[in-house]
């Protein structure tokens, strides 16, 4: 079931990524800049009317679709970078050695 699972995430995953294509080369945008998030949210907000609607009105929506997702490109970050660092410190307190029961009792006796 696991598997399947990620199988359905790949497959939303290409999807979206189909999308994202379409869009930027019908409507002459560089797919890599389309927001994948963007995307995702622009088809979830689409979906009630692409189904409801007849195959003709159908192919319309869809370009219209292509058109907002073609224009919410996110623009370029020239010279971004992010260090890789740990942000949350180790915290300053002993190992658990004893069972909790036991720690326990001791915190009420003391």
């Amino acid at each position: 079931m696991v598997r399947k699972e990620i199988y359905v995430y790949l497959l939303a995953y290409n999807l979206l990524c189909g999308l994202m294509w379409s869009a930027g080369t019908t409507y002459t945008t560089p797919p890599l800049r389309l927001s994948l998030q963007g995307t995702r949210h622009h088809l979830n907000n689409f979906i009630p009317e692409l189904l409801a609607a007849t195959s003709t009105k159908r192919l319309q929506i869809y370009r219209i679709l292509l058109k907002v997702i073609a224009r919410k490109a996110v623009p370029e970050r020239p010279a971004r970078s992010e260090a890789r660092v740990r942000k949350r410190r180790p915290k300053a307190y002993p190992l658990m050695t004893k069972p909790r029961h036991e720690l326990q009792k001791q915190l009420q006796t003391t």
